[in-house]
């Protein structure tokens, strides 16, 4: 495994001491096999929401009260997914993309914030993460294995430019500055989705869970002693964990080439878009962020994943409560500084 060149040489048992209880290394764990049918006082559950899998996982010493807030969580995801989904056509998202280029279009305070949060992102990321990558995103259907054409490609590409987007504080709306800019929360939804999941189950008093939707995962607490392991995939084999990572009261999100592509002519089509050229983004096969807060990790792992090894890390180092893992396109696995495993001696 390779350490990011030039970086401080700084192991997990330093920075993360208080998180980490092990380093980390390839553990032969799978965290795929945990329960999805209550057991004893632990509850798992499992629901197709926001174009994934969201499950639910959690203990109580009460399983009625166990099984209702497991269902008050799937209920708040479907909540949001109704305001923030594109594919919907009478969610505040699909109003926005229509009409805020004629006008500012007002929204709900949380779809709001959202977005004045996801440019402060842009800024933070120098445009690498971007909500108006769905400008040229819409022209990729994934599944029919489509891409744009280069006319298409560049008529739309001039459209991907998050300062385009101007919410105004007064009326809580939200306008474009140009016909056909459209933008999709992808890569901060489902962070922010399981953000609240978890913000639910403690309100309804439970102390102890974890809720993942795709590969974003808000964990609470401990797994009742033990710190939850949680794995990163192989992106070049499935059902196949290259790293499994212990955390406690964590958000960890991983963006990967390998959930939603096709390959046409030897080349991987995939649904990371760069913001600089609509078209996937390449040099990276995944980047997995941990950190507290799953918003700041689901958009960071996608920023990094865009920006590269060098830059991605980079930028993690900036962010003192945050972490990265970045597998390269070679194979290669690097790590921000507070996760560089021991030196050998």
């Amino acid at each position: 495994m390779k350490s990011l060149s030039g970086s401080r040489g700084r192991n997990i048992a330093g920075k993360h001491n208080s998180r980490y209880s092990v380093t980390l290394a390839v553990v032969l764990l799978v965290f795929s096999s945990v329960p999805t049918v209550a057991t004893a006082e632990w509850l798992g559950a499992t629901r197709a929401q926001m174009g994934t899998e969201v499950r639910v996982y959690l203990w109580h010493e009460n399983k009625e009260h166990a099984s209702l807030a497991a269902e008050a969580v799937f209920t708040e995801i479907a909540r949001i997914e109704a305001l923030m989904s594109t594919y919907k056509e009478d969610s505040e998202i699909s109003a926005v993309n229509r009409d805020a280029a004629m006008s500012g279009v007002p929204v709900g305070d949380e779809l709001y914030e959202l977005v004045v949060r996801s440019l402060d992102i842009s800024v933070l990321t120098r445009g690498a993460f971007d909500i108006t990558y769905d400008s040229v995103g819409q022209h990729y259907d994934f599944r029919a294995g489509e891409h744009p054409d280069e006319d298409t490609l560049r008529a739309s590409l001039p459209k991907i430019d998050y300062r385009l987007v101007k919410p105004r504080a007064s009326d809580r709306s939200i306008r474009f500055l140009a016909a056909g800019v459209r933008i999709n929360l992808g890569g901060i939804a489902k962070g922010y989705a399981v953000e609240r999941g978890v913000a639910i189950l403690r309100q309804l008093g439970i102390s102890n869970a974890i809720v993942t939707a795709g590969g974003d995962s808000r964990l609470l607490g401990d797994r009742r002693g033990q710190p939850w392991v949680v794995g990163i995939q192989n992106p070049r084999a499935d059902d196949e964990v290259t790293l499994r990572i212990p955390l406690v009261d964590e958000a960890v999100s991983t963006s990967g080439d390998y959930e939603r592509y096709f390959m046409e002519d030897g080349k991987r089509y995939h649904h990371i878009i760069s913001p600089v050229t609509g078209e996937p983004a390449n040099g990276v096969q995944s980047a997995t962020i941990v950190g507290p807060d799953a918003v700041m990790t689901d958009a960071l792992s996608t920023s990094v994943f865009v920006m590269g090894v060098d830059s991605g890390l980079r930028l993690i180092a900036t962010l003192p409560d945050y972490e990265g893992i970045v597998i390269d396109a070679d194979g290669r696995m690097f790590y921000s500084d507070g996760l560089r495993p021991p030196a050998a001696e």
